[in-house]
C-alpha cells in the first residue's frame, strides 16, 4: 500500500502549496491507490526525523520502502504508471530530465525569490535570474505542447506546481487538469479537517 504523509496541520499560508500536494495530484493522475497520514506540524520529533531527516513533507511509503523529497517521489511513482511517465527509453529520459530541470533550474531560485519578495525590498537581486530562467522555459513551452515525449508526465505535473510561485501563465493549462483539481480540494479538506479538530479539542 502506498501511503502519502504530510503534516497533520499547517496555517492558513501555506495551504495549497504544500508539497504533499504533488504527490496527491500524481497519484489522482494516475488513478493510484493509496492512504494518507500525518505527522506533527508542531513537533517535529525523531520519528518524523527518521523518514525525512530535514523534519519536512511530504515522504512516501511503499510497503517497506520510504522516499523523501518530493521529486523523488514523484519518480517512484512515475515507474508505477504509463499515466506519468511514458515506458520507451527516449520518453522516459525527457521525463527525468524535465522533472530535474524543474527542480534544479527553475526551483531553486523561485523559492529563494519568494521568500525575498515577502519583505519587500526596493529591488529583488534575484529579479534578473528568475526573468533569464524563465524567458528560457517560455521559448520551449512556445514550441510545444508539453515538456517531454510529446504528452502529459509527471515533468509537466512538476513543472506546473514550481511556476505557481512566479505565477507563469504558461502553466494554467496544466493546472486546469481535473486531477490538480482534485488534488488541491484534498489538500485544503485535510487542513480545514485538522482546524475543525482542534477547535474541538
Amino acid at each position: 500500500m502506498l501511503t502519502l504523509w504530510t503534516f497533520d496541520w499547517v496555517p492558513p499560508p501555506p495551504r495549497g502549496h504544500v508539497r504533499d500536494i504533488r504527490l496527491r495530484w500524481a497519484l489522482a493522475e494516475a488513478d493510484l491507490p493509496h492512504a494518507v497520514a500525518t505527522v506533527p506540524f508542531a513537533d517535529r520529533g525523531h520519528g518524523h526525523l527518521a523518514q525525512q531527516p530535514f523534519g519536512q513533507v511530504p515522504f512516501l511509503t511503499d510497503g517497506a520502502l520510504t522516499i523523501f523529497e518530493s521529486g523523488a517521489c514523484l519518480l517512484h511513482l512515475a515507474e508505477k504508471s504509463e499515466a506519468l511517465m511514458p515506458r520507451d527509453p527516449q520518453g522516459r529520459a525527457e521525463t527525468r530530465q524535465w522533472l530535474i530541470a524543474g527542480l534544479n533550474s527553475i526551483e531553486m531560485i523561485s523559492v529563494p525569490w519568494w521568500f525575498i519578495g515577502l519583505s519587500q525590498p526596493a529591488a529583488n537581486p534575484l529579479e534578473g535570474w528568475l526573468h533569464s530562467r524563465l524567458t528560457h522555459l517560455e521559448a520551449v513551452l512556445a514550441r510545444r505542447d508539453w515538456l517531454a515525449a510529446g504528452r502529459f508526465t509527471v515533468a509537466d505535473l512538476l513543472m506546473a506546481d514550481i511556476l505557481r510561485v512566479p505565477a507563469l501563465r504558461a502553466a494554467d493549462r496544466i493546472l486546469d487538469r481535473p486531477a490538480f483539481a482534485s488534488a488541491y480540494r484534498d489538500q485544503l479538506a485535510h487542513f480545514a479537517a485538522a482546524d475543525a479538530a482542534r477547535a474541538e479539542g
